[in-house]
């Protein structure tokens, strides 16, 4: 198999499964809300996604939370390999990637890298639920009557991370690649852990993020427009999160808008995208409760981390972006590479937020080629 045949291959199991649902992609038009919604069964009882488990663990956050992770152990290449199915390792040790994922997601979203990284079979992976995220425990420090609600931060986010680090992966040299909010939470780990980045962290992949200057993103919308929403949104958000049941139920009864937005803001090009794909996407994001939504926005617009990317500076890094995302514009992903200039920049066609299911193959062919830098000897 060719190095970019491993890749390719996480996305096969779906083929099958995108024939057969490809008609439901025009449901919402010609067919009433009963049906749509029995399509949305059948795809969520059909679909392979977010189905792969790994082995259990809980790291605990410094305000007690308990932070749900899974370890893909790595498996010594069968005789008869090829020099390239090695065990990713540094000579002292091998290798661990730890996979952040992004806002309202859960480490589910990393579904395909995780399959071909496991077809790949020799690499140790950690996957891992961000605070009140899947599987992760509802942050303590933002639950009411407990430690005074605490705002969720970024900075947080990058404690979170050491967390998981120091208990699944506590020794040996260790690979970073973050979506989105997962980016966001390494560079926060990264300014307050530098050292700790700088002898432990030999390559880091930044997927749709962002350093800084979120509160200038338009999100495709006049930027008059967006200036007044932005002013209304938190409020609002505070307000639908006091009324969590009312809230979840009305998701319910918009679920067909919802799903329209959620595809215009995640894919490039949502036509071609398998609908089981995208009833994923939905899933992840539906999942996430009102309140917890309204917690994490604030922290966004100030997440300013240029200067922390310093600490990646040494070490193998690819920044990766769809051209067509408008939640964490190129641009961001240009302003990235700039300050790591060892970095491999890439922007990828007709693609939006979810890079990592629109374009699987690209991610895993380029994810691949920093496990090959980050373990090969310099010089």
């Amino acid at each position: 198999m060719t190095e970019s045949g491993w890749a390719r291959r996480a996305g096969i199991a779906g083929a099958a499964i995108g024939v057969v649902a490809a008609g439901v992609a025009v449901e919402r038009l010609t067919v009433h809300r009963g049906v749509r919604r029995k399509a949305r069964l059948a795809l969520d009882a059909t679909g392979p996604y977010g189905t792969l488990r790994g082995t259990p663990g809980t790291a605990v956050a410094d305000d007690g939370t308990e932070l749900y992770y899974e370890i893909d152990e790595p498996q010594e290449p069968p005789p008869g390999r090829n020099s390239k199915f090695r065990l990713f390792r540094r000579p002292e040790s091998p290798l661990t990637v730890v996979f952040s994922h992004g806002y309202c997601l859960t480490q589910d979203s990393w579904h395909f890298q995780r399959a071909a990284l496991r077809e790949l079979g020799t690499v140790r992976a950690v996957y891992w639920d961000q605070r009140s995220h899947g599987r992760s425990e509802r942050g303590r420090a933002q639950s009411v009557g407990s430690t005074g609600d605490v705002p969720v931060t970024i900075e947080r986010l990058g404690r979170d991370l050491k967390a998981v680090l120091d208990t699944a992966a506590p020794a040996g040299p260790v690979l970073l690649v973050g979506h989105s909010m997962g980016g966001m939470t390494m560079m926060a780990l990264a300014a307050q852990y530098p050292e700790w980045v700088s002898e432990r962290v030999v390559g880091a992949a930044f997927v749709g993020t962002s350093a800084g200057g979120l509160a200038e993103v338009t999100y495709g919308l006049p930027a008059r427009g967006i200036k007044a929403i932005r002013r209304v949104v938190p409020g609002v958000l505070k307000a639908l999160a006091s009324q969590t049941a009312l809230v979840e139920r009305g998701r319910a009864a918009t679920a067909d808008l919802m799903a329209g937005l959620i595809k215009y803001y995640s894919f490039g090009a949502p036509r071609q995208v398998d609908p089981a794909i995208g009833r994923f996407a939905e899933r992840m994001l539906e999942s996430t409760p009102i309140d917890v939504v309204a917690e994490f926005y604030p922290a966004f617009h100030g997440h300013e981390k240029t200067e922390a990317l310093a600490a990646f500076g040494g070490c193998a890094a690819l920044v990766i972006a769809g051209d067509r995302d408008q939640l964490t514009p190129y641009g961001h992903s240009e302003a990235i590479a700039a300050v790591l200039p060892e970095a491999k920049l890439e922007i990828v066609p007709e693609t939006g937020h979810l890079l990592m299911l629109e374009r699987p193959g690209v991610l895993n062919d380029r994810l691949h080629d920093l496990l090959t830098r980050a373990t090969t000897p310099s010089g």
